[in-house]
């Protein structure tokens, strides 16, 4: 008998996750808004928006 094969499935994560990842935020009525996957990937891509190439001219 030959042991049986498995492939893994691929994990993919969903587009737009709204779990939480582990931390939070206070709003001005001092609520907790747990942070979530899409808030990070939204601030990340913010971020990428306002990224500049350094300035190498050496004169």
């Amino acid at each position: 008998m030959s042991p049986q094969q498995q492939t893994p499935e691929p994990h993919v994560a969903p587009e737009q996750s709204q779990q939480p990842v582990g931390g939070a935020i206070i709003d001005e009525q001092g609520q907790e808004i747990p942070i979530t996957e899409n808030m990070i990937q939204r601030a990340c891509q913010e971020l990428e928006k306002d990224l500049t190439k350094p300035n190498t001219d050496n004169s």
